[in-house]
């Protein structure tokens, strides 16, 4: 539930007040988390897709399933719905100029285990992408044990796995767990990981995401600490890095392993040429933002597609920071997210893109600020 602000309202400070009452516009009732936002960015896409999760039987319940149903009968189809749990939800605070507030309720995701994903649903996928263990108690438990047996299982069938986070809270059970030994588990079963810098630091280096978060080690990343936490998550087992960088774009590197990218499952088998050795970056395209809700979840849907259309990386780096511009432009998640073909006309046409902020020393760029390439690029060691 997203309530709605106008560029006039008051700042954050003054309008989350005890005791006040602060009127806002009527709210935008979306689904949200990654089966919604992916799920439904690569549908709108023109990707064919399941979704797969998880709700309660009661009234959320049933507005979740409405709107999966508005954009297809066939997508509820694969969604469980508990009787003995209450279903997920999420308060979204996103006025003018502030980063978004959360207030989430778990429900039936802390329930969510391997066994609940129909295996025989997996016949003739292509890529299987599953976020957000963080809130997902059975996920993160005993070293992600219920993580790891999935997206293992999952890989054995010959499916190519894309893996997603969140950031939990630190004073709660997710935010204590030892996320390292976790990835180090999980990733090895896991293709394209996908989660933002700000979660990558918060799970391998702590001390970091603290001094960047108080502005003590600045907000703006530069090229070392994105290579240094790339090599960390490819060393740990991943085929495919992509750190979401927010307003700031999008980094992406590969694995310089020919064998590790041709066990990835078939949206990468036999995409060496592309994507072999990849370490690039870009920035985010111009757009009007109505809300960045969902933002990180449709541009993985737009490298997910871009993948399934044969893009090399250089393509794909692109694509996916221009399905996430369309997410903003309107205030939910998916609703500004258009046919592939409509955001391909788009970049066609020349679509203006701000410069790029992140500190590069190092890297070259070849195309008037749109792609960079950094020093582990293929291409620039031929």
């Amino acid at each position: 539930m997203i309530p709605t602000f106008s560029d006039s309202t008051v700042p954050l400070e003054s309008l989350l007040v005890p005791g006040k009452l602060s009127n806002v516009g009527p709210a935008v009732i979306s689904t949200g988390g990654a089966v919604s936002n992916t799920g439904l960015s690569l549908h709108r896409l023109g990707v064919p897709v399941k979704l797969m999760g998880k709700v309660g039987r009661d009234l959320f319940g049933e507005a979740i399933l409405a709107v999966i149903r508005g954009h297809s009968e066939s997508l509820a189809e694969g969604m469980i719905v508990a009787s003995d749990t209450a279903s997920s939800y999420t308060l979204v605070i996103n006025p003018p100029g502030v980063d978004r507030i959360f207030l989430h309720c778990p429900g039936a995701n802390d329930s969510f285990g391997a066994a609940d994903v129909p295996l025989d649903q997996m016949k003739g996928a292509t890529i299987f992408h599953f976020g957000y263990p963080p809130i997902m108690r059975r996920m993160y438990l005993e070293d992600g044990a219920e993580l790891v047996s999935l997206m293992q299982t999952v890989r054995g069938l010959g499916v190519t796995t894309s893996l997603d986070m969140a950031q939990p809270d630190p004073a709660s059970e997710a935010g204590r767990v030892d996320w390292a030994r976790i990835l180090a588990n999980v990733l090895p079963h896991v293709d394209i990981f996908a989660p933002s810098l700000d979660e990558t630091l918060f799970m391998l280096d702590r001390p970091r995401f603290e001094a960047m978060q108080t502005g003590a080690a600045g907000r703006v990343p530069d090229g070392k600490l994105l290579h240094d936490v790339a090599s960390h998550l490819l060393e740990m087992g991943a085929a495919v890095v992509a750190l979401k960088l927010g307003d700031l774009g999008l980094y992406l590197r590969t694995t310089a392993d020919s064998k590790r990218l041709a066990s990835a499952g078939p949206a990468l088998a036999g995409k060496e040429a592309g994507w072999l050795g990849r370490e690039l970056a870009t920035s985010c395209f111009r757009v009007k933002v109505g809300g960045t809700t969902g933002a990180g979840d449709s541009t993985i849907a737009g490298l997910l597609a871009a993948l399934l259309a044969g893009a090399d990386a250089e393509a794909a780096l692109v694509d996916a920071v221009a399905v996430g511009a369309c997410s903003v432009e309107s205030a939910d998640a998916t609703s500004g997210v258009p046919h592939w073909e409509i955001v391909q006309q788009r970049l066609r046409a020349g679509w203006e893109k701000h410069p790029m902020q992140l500190k590069l020393e190092g890297w070259k760029c070849e195309d008037d600020d749109y792609i960079w390439f950094g020093p582990a690029d293929a291409r620039m060691n031929p």
